[in-house]
């Protein structure tokens, strides 16, 4: 009787184990897809610290400020890497829209 129940805690034990692994592989793989750039088309603030989208008027905090300096007050594309949940952006590239 000790036997099976060890057998059963043991098999318990790997289930738990295999379900944890497949949840972290996929935490992984959704952090990645947030990294991936994306362009979006917007206005530089005055001060070169936010961003505020043409497509949906949302401002987004620049987390890399240098990376536009010299740009602020302009309408450009940005390369950018997005945060949706902090309402952040990571300025990959830009240039100059039309």
């Amino acid at each position: 009787m000790k036997r099976l129940m060890a057998i059963c805690f043991a098999l318990a034990l790997l289930t738990f184990g295999v379900a944890s692994a497949q949840n972290m592989q996929n935490d992984d793989m959704q952090a990645d897809a947030a990294k991936k750039a994306i362009q979006v088309t917007g206005n530089i603030s005055d001060d070169g610290k936010m961003f505020v989208s043409d497509k949906d008027s949302q401002s987004w905090t620049i987390t890399n400020p240098d990376a536009v300096k010299g740009h602020e007050g302009h309408h450009v594309t940005l390369t950018a890497q997005v945060d949706a949940d902090k309402s952040e952006v990571h300025v990959v590239s830009l240039k100059m829209a039309k």
